[in-house]
């Protein structure tokens, strides 16, 4: 009876508890898209924690207790709408509403709860909706396909692939220096002095919020692109207070695998280790250890995140977001072999036996504080800083000529390098009017990329034990090198809406803007030569214990002797390093008129830019010193349309002109070697100009489904090549190679909802594929380049495919989804796989043919669970297939191996809690 009576009492509390609260419902409409449905917008209660999305109807529902309220309808880069309502105990409040862009943007926005740009379905919105053509790539999406850093997202996109061993990547087969990468629209320095781009795998995942590709040329971006911008948009908060904490293993099946995982001692475990120069270094022998020690090679990882928004005053709003990660990660080549070969086929080193260890380190810090001054200002400050660093040991067996031709040579590398980067940006976005609104941005980052202390020791292995090779004093080295690069960046940009029509909209809309850059980068190399000398030649040594022979004790007793490339300790200057450095200063001013003839929008572009590189150098090759000069005047027009055929499909169409600059040390007389290449800067070395075109059909069945079809091309004058020079060592130097080059392909992309099913609990498959078909050519022209630089070359064809250019790629995922409790609850699974085509690495010289990588395939597995509101678990098992990865020399008796190795596989464990 007592059990009765409190079921009785709880269901008349319940249901007058019910009464006591009111309803606001109604359906949100898609202005953009003919009042179609606007899924996944936002309905949300001012100044309370109330609010809903709404769902693939656009409808939305809020129950709260009765009172006066404001309702803010918003989407994401729309207009936001606020409704004024009075809500009764037990009525319901029907509000409908459509929602249009009105020349917002995001951070116009004012939510408290937001569908963000991570969200697959939020992207492909504003691609519809946006004039320009792009792909973007969300912390949704990047998630579902296990991708951890910024690198492995953009090869998710068609037409992207990434050099192996690098975070290098290639848009429509151009390489590098035809590339361009920003940060909430601001460049950002490179951290590898060979390159024009920063490494994209040093950028966490946790930072990011989507990252934007251009593939399109648009005049707010700088002239000196060709094949694509990869833009990373860093994590601006707007939902309610959270704390996260991420805690995860990792893997590599080579490295487990290894009897014993070691490398060389003396560096900490978090990678800020930063051995300097030694003081005296000719001669005193004060050195860091040569000797090794012993990893378990199980990696780890570790994260915290939190986020809330604050209010300030009546109108204003404070949000602040910070992470703080460290992760680390240990992996091994295994099966390798390293082959170098001459224009007959014959090789002049060929190590069967290749192998490397290494243990790489990232610690990331991030802060974004947003605030939104009112509905019309908003300013953003982002400061982030990324440490990195990779130990590695490089052991090679085999021949190579003076010193190992009976198959016992031996080579061991041991480097160490460490890349700080601070990225500091200044954002802000003021509405002024109803037709005019106004953007700036201004950043100030540095870069200190070393790497401090590289050594290399050259072997002969007998039976009874290695002996030194002395023949040549660079045989056994140590090398510091440092990069100091700072650059201070500005965007200003005001819009000018103009010819408004019946409706209230506007149809024109000018933009005038000025983008400028200051870069300044001081790089310099100082290289120890230890020379073993008579008669301690022949003496037996541990290698991995050569500190018994390299000591203080032995450098007194003429064991062997310190120098540089000045000299030895004798002269005054030994120890003065050599060096380049280089400054770049960028100013330019654009205008962009854009207008919509019904169906038809189009804007037009003309940029102006004034570039002056400089670059000074004293080196080992030009030891009295140098410096040279490039400057150049550009005028980039650019044209892109869009016709909307109906309202789910868009026709595209793409052009505009724009150059590709050489890089500081491509044009500095600086030598850098490698165990089996050399590499030389030419000052002669000038910029190339691209005309590119691109037409593009896209059709949006679905809120989450795409199918596209893109044909493009581009044209080079002078394009840039690393090729081998005549000289006799085969040094590799950056030439124009020829007057022109040229690109075409096709690229598809396919987004399909397979199955979606919804009884209580959410069931979906989707599939994803995308695949570019391209063909290139560029001319070889062995007397262009004995006209215009002091080198000559020897090339072994008339003509070649571009450099990292592969006929075929593709990516392809499937993706299971179910959702219990309430949405609460979730397991995601996705099997993902990437292939690409042969590619040519490097262009033939002096009879032989090609370096070619040869085509593999990736294949991934991914799976996420999400246990309730605050935990969850992933499991990742990466290169499943675990392929060779095969480098060819093209030669007229077959082709030559010259690289042949295998990474292993990739597992790791991830669990989060967030609270």
């Amino acid at each position: 009876m007592k059990i009765k009576l409190f079921l009785i009492t709880l269901l008349f509390s319940v249901t007058a508890l019910a009464q006591t609260k009111g309803t606001i419902k109604g359906t949100l409409l898609d202005k953009e898209d003919k009042n179609a449905p606007l899924a996944y917008a936002n309905a949300v209660v001012k100044g309370t924690t109330i609010g809903v999305n709404t769902d693939e109807k656009g409808q939305y529902s809020l129950s709260i207790e009765p009172g006066n309220y404001v309702v803010q309808f918003s989407f994401v880069g729309y207009e936001n709408i606020e409704v004024p309502v009075t809500v009764k105990a037990g009525e319901t409040v029907i509000i409908d509403k459509t929602l249009g862009s009105g020349g917002y943007q995001l951070q116009d926005v004012v939510i408290q709860k937001v569908v963000s740009k991570e969200k697959e379905s939020a992207l492909l919105t504003e691609q519809k909706n946006a004039v320009e053509m792009k792909q973007s790539i969300g912390a949704q999406e990047l998630s579902r396909k296990g991708v951890s850093d910024v690198a492995n997202a953009v090869i998710k996109t068609s037409g992207i692939t990434k050099q192996e061993g690098s975070g290098n990547i290639f848009v429509r087969g151009l390489g590098d220096r035809y590339n361009s990468t920003t940060m909430n629209g601001l460049p950002i320095p490179s951290n590898d002095p060979e390159k024009k781009n920063i490494n994209l795998e040093i950028f966490s995942t946790d930072i990011v919020e989507y990252v934007s590709i251009d593939k399109i040329y648009s005049s707010k971006l700088f002239g000196d692109f060709a094949g694509g911008n990869v833009d990373i948009v860093s994590k601006d908060y707007k939902g309610n207070g959270f704390l996260k904490i991420d805690l995860g293993s990792k893997a590599n099946t080579n490295a487990i695998k290894e009897d014993n995982f070691n490398l060389k001692k003396g560096y900490n475990s978090f990678g800020f280790s930063n051995p300097g120069i030694p003081k005296n270094g000719v001669t005193e022998y004060n050195f860091s250890t040569l000797q090794l020690e012993s990893e378990n090679p199980v990696a780890g990882s570790f994260g915290i995140s939190a986020g809330d928004n604050y209010n300030v005053g009546s109108t204003g709003k404070l949000s602040v977001f910070g992470t703080v990660s460290y992760s680390n990660e240990y992996n091994s080549i295994t099966d390798g072999s390293v082959k170098s070969i001459n224009g007959a086929g014959v090789a002049n080193k060929d190590f069967e036996d290749f192998e490397t260890m290494s243990f790489s380190t990232n610690v990331t810090a991030m802060a974004n504080v947003g605030y939104k001054i009112n509905t019309n200002n908003k300013i953003n400050f982002n400061s982030i800083f990324i440490n990195t660093s990779t130990l590695s040991k490089e052991d090679y067996l085999g021949y190579f000529v003076d010193g190992g031709e009976d198959n016992n040579g031996f080579v061991r590398r041991n480097k160490y390098d460490k890349n700080a980067l601070w990225i500091n940006q200044l954002l802000g976005d003021h509405k002024l009017s109803e037709r005019s609104k106004f953007n700036w941005g201004v950043s100030y980052n540095t870069i200190n990329g070393s790497q401090p202390d590289r050594t290399q020791n050259i072997l002969n292995k007998f039976d009874y034990g290695y002996i030194l090779l002395g023949q040549s004093a660079a045989n056994n080295h140590r090398y510091f090198q440092e990069l100091t690069e700072t650059e201070i960046a500005a965007n200003l940009s005001v819009d000018y809406k103009f010819s408004k029509d019946a409706e209230g909209d506007y149809k024109g809309k000018f933009t005038a803007g000025y983008s400028g850059r200051m870069k300044k980068r001081e790089f310099e190399a100082t290289q120890f030569n230890f020379k073993p000398l008579s008669p301690f030649l022949d003496e037996v040594v541990d290698v991995d214990n050569l500190d018994a022979f390299f000591n203080q004790q032995n450098l007194n007793n003429a064991y062997f002797e310190i120098s540089t490339f000045r000299g030895i300790g004798s002269n005054p200057i030994a120890l003065k390093p050599q060096y380049y450095n280089g400054d770049l200063f960028v100013n330019g001013g654009y205008l962009n008129t854009e207008y919509k003839f019904n169906k038809l929008t189009a804007v037009l572009g003309l940029r102006a830019e004034y570039l002056l590189q400089k670059v000074e150098w004293n080196t080992s090759l030009d030891p009295v010193g140098d410096n040279d000069e490039l400057d150049k005047i550009a005028f980039l027009p650019s044209l892109t349309m869009k016709y909307e055929l109906n309202e789910k499909q868009n026709l595209r169409f793409g052009f505009s002109k724009t150059y590709t600059l050489p890089q500081f040390k491509e044009r500095a007389l600086f030598i850098y070697e490698e165990v089996n290449e050399t590499k030389i800067g030419n000052p002669d070395l000038y910029e190339s100009d691209d005309y590119n075109v691109d037409i593009k059909w896209e059709m949006f069945p679905k809120s989450e489904e795409l199918i596209s079809i893109t044909g493009f091309g581009k044209y080079i004058q002078n394009p840039i090549n690393e090729v081998t020079i005549v000289s006799s060592t085969n040094d590799i130097s950056y030439i124009n190679t020829g007057d022109y080059g040229y690109v075409a392909g096709a690229e598809l992309e396919y987004r399909k909802v397979l199955f979606n099913f919804k009884d209580g609990n959410a069931k979906k498959l989707s599939a994803g594929l995308n695949a570019s078909y391209l063909y290139s050519n560029q001319e070889l022209s062995s007397e262009k380049v004995i006209k215009e630089t002091d080198y000559n070359v020897d090339f072994t064809d008339e003509e070649s495919k571009l450099t990292g250019a592969s006929d075929l790629l593709l990516n392809a995922d499937i993706s299971f989804l179910t959702e219990w409790n309430n949405k609460e609850s979730n397991l995601t699974s996705t099997i993902a796989f990437t292939h690409f085509s042969d590619r040519v690495y490097s262009i033939g010289t002096n009879g032989r043919g090609n370096q070619v990588d040869k085509a593999f395939g990736s294949l991934d597995f991914i799976t996420r669970i999400k246990l309730n509101k605050n935990l969850g678990f992933g499991i990742i098992a990466k290169n499943l297939l675990n392929p060779a990865i095969d480098r060819v020399q093209e030669n007229d008796n077959g082709d030559i191996n010259v690289l042949s190795y295998k990474k292993g596989m990739n597992l790791s464990m991830s669990m989060n809690y967030q609270f």
